[in-house]
């Protein structure tokens, strides 16, 4: 084989190495820090243009639910309010309540407040997730004296 020849092999595998090593940290980082997920309601041009009104605050009736507040793990006392009626709760930056427990996946669940009560749905997360012990499959709903379990960590509505 002319030297050329083997030259040129020589970069193409040095090229496809290079390729494999930097797939491979890829996958490692998208593992370790997870991936940006944008967010399902970003505005469009128009919204932008004309936003819309603000909602009308409505008056909560007394000892209902305003916070999910940790009460046990890594992070007690923190705590997100109920206001914009969704709370995402996980690993990712996007959430609005990030848990930094190796059980809790990027998107682990979400808490939905609406006029019928105060919701939580697991959003398919690898250790699930439990109110009252109990692991749920669906929306269930919850009250000021329910308990919800994601990872190691302990949550509860407080108003």
């Amino acid at each position: 084989m002319s030297e050329i020849a083997l030259t040129v092999i020589k970069v193409l595998f040095l090229a496809l190495l290079w390729l494999f090593i930097l797939s491979a940290v890829s996958v490692i980082r998208s593992d370790l820090f997870g991936r940006t997920v944008p967010a399902p309601d970003q505005p469009q041009a128009r919204e932008l243009e004309n936003p819309p009104p603000p909602p009308r605050r409505t008056k909560r009736q007394r000892g209902e639910p305003r916070v999910l507040t940790i009460t046990q793990g890594q992070q007690a006392g923190e705590s997100a309010e109920l206001a914009g009626g969704t709370v995402m709760i996980g690993r990712g930056a996007d959430c609005p309540l990030i848990l930094d427990d190796d059980y809790v996946s990027t998107r682990h669940a979400r808490v939905v407040v609406n006029a019928e009560g105060v919701y939580i749905e697991d959003l398919g997360s690898t250790n699930g997730t439990y109110v009252n012990g109990q692991r749920i499959t669906a929306p269930t709903t919850i009250t000021l004296s329910d308990t919800v379990r994601i990872g190691k960590t302990i949550l509860k509505l407080e108003p």
